[in-house]
């Protein structure tokens, strides 16, 4: 039986990962930690629906331009020669499709926000559109995605402030996620470093190479110190919520030394948690 180039739904759920909810999370939390820190915890609703829409949206276009890029290394690669791409099920002009609507829906929920907004998005699109062909040319990718991944913060603090130089605060939380990318997506690509080694991609886990868990660590550490630097600035809840994220990315981190390279995919797994934590405090700021 010869497959439709559109694809099945359900092949187009697994391109975007819709089983795979952590990347959703990732770009969640700091997002919504821009959109509370520049409201003490009580932004527009409208806010609210036009981010928490974005990130559901822009998450998912990300996963297909990312499987539309890699479609030629994807076959040989274990973990990902069953993509629907890779494997036929939707046709790299149906995807690339896909991601063009996609992205219009997109900007349909950023023309609710402001002139700003709109104009930070198109540096986030870019940031995004191209962040699956860095690993073809630097060992950084992961900092360019924690950049794709960050971005939405600076949105969501303009959103609810009108501007983004006004304070240091959308840049603390937008360098801590280039860091906190640098951690927890090493800490993924260490399952990936012998294939990607093989068909010719460049990840941190490889340009550390046998330092990688250190890194990963060390990483987390800078992450923990810029977000404390950004719960100085406001009350106890606040506080108290990086305290508590504190706490459990040096448990992570702990059992990841313990336990070495083998247990990165489920440090990568965990490192959500951290930012959940410290996006309740800002949550709880406002009670």
């Amino acid at each position: 039986m010869k497959l439709s180039p559109i694809g099945a739904w359900q092949d187009w759920l697994r391109l975007m990962r819709v089983d795979k909810p952590i990347g959703y999370y990732l770009l969640l939390w700091p997002t919504l930690w821009g959109l509370l820190a520049a409201s003490h915890g009580q932004p527009t609703w409208l806010n609210v629906w036009v981010f928490v829409g974005g990130v559901i949206l822009m998450r998912s276009a990300g996963c297909v331009i990312n499987d539309f890029a890699d479609r030629k290394l994807d076959p040989h690669v274990e973990r990902t020669k069953q993509r629907p791409i890779a494997a036929g099920y939707i046709a790299a002009g149906a995807a690339l499709l896909g991601f063009f609507l996609m992205l219009i829906v997109a900007f349909v929920l950023v023309l609710q926000t402001s002139l700003l907004v709109i104009e930070l998005a198109f540096v986030g699109a870019a940031l995004a559109a191209f962040y699956p062909f860095m690993k073809r040319y630097t060992y950084f990718p992961q900092a360019w995605l924690g950049m794709a991944f960050g971005w939405g913060t600076v949105m969501a603090w303009a959103a609810e402030t009108g501007g983004v130089l006004d304070s240091p605060i959308p840049w603390l939380l937008f360098v801590a996620n280039v860091f906190w990318s640098l951690s927890y997506d090493t800490a993924y690509a260490l399952g990936d470093r012998s294939d990607d080694l093989k068909v010719g991609v460049k990840s941190t886990a490889i340009w550390f190479g046998e330092k990688a868990v250190f890194a990963i660590i060390a990483l987390a550490a800078v992450v923990m110190l810029l977000l404390g630097v950004v719960a100085w600035q406001y009350g106890a809840a606040v506080q108290t919520g990086w305290f508590l994220a504190a706490i459990y990315q040096f448990y992570i981190c702990r059992i990841l030394w313990q336990r070495g390279e083998p247990w990165g995919f489920d440090f990568f797994l965990k490192s959500h948690w951290v930012g959940l934590l410290f996006c309740l405090g800002f949550l709880f700021s406002s009670y």
